[in-house]
């Protein structure tokens, strides 16, 4: 049984094009190296086809995965979401409750996260401190460094 994934359009569709190139160039690619493979001779004693088989293997399984993902993928409508509580696709701005310092995030599924981007997973550890909190409220953070605590200043939902 499958779990529903909810992405941004922009998230969703960069799977799609992902799943679209594995299955078009990343076959034709492996087709190429078996048949070359299968041109220099004897298959039992040929490491260069059992590795383009075993490639071929791996790609399929990616590919199966991406379409299980793709396939259980749901796109989030914002006009639909609450901000009172921090949530998925939730720009929350917090304040490290310590040092003062201030930082805003995107909460994403995990196959958007992306740091550099402000977008941070929903199953990380900061992501679960977040999850269900309001403005006032103050978060704990399980981190590697022991538990921090931010204040939530602010909710916003990205359009």
């Amino acid at each position: 049984m499958s779990k529903v994934q909810y992405y941004t359009e922009e998230g969703l569709k960069k799977l799609k094009d992902e799943l679209h190139e594995l299955k078009t160039k990343g076959r034709m690619d492996i087709a190429h190296q078996i048949a070359e493979a299968r041109d220099k001779g004897d298959l039992s004693e040929n490491a260069e086809y059992d590795a383009a088989k075993d490639a071929q293997g791996l790609l399929e399984l990616k590919i199966s995965k991406l379409e299980e993902v793709v396939g259980n993928a749901r796109v989030l409508d914002n006009s639909k979401m609450d901000t009172s509580k921090v949530g998925i696709l939730c720009t929350v701005k917090i304040k490290n409750v310590k040092n003062g310092m201030t930082v805003s995030y995107t909460l994403v599924s995990e196959e958007e996260a992306d740091l550099k981007a402000g977008k941070i997973s929903l199953a990380s550890p900061f992501g679960k401190g977040l999850v269900g909190k309001a403005i006032g409220d103050i978060a704990e953070v399980n981190a590697p460094a022991g538990k921090l605590q931010f204040e939530i200043l602010d909710i916003t939902i990205n359009s």
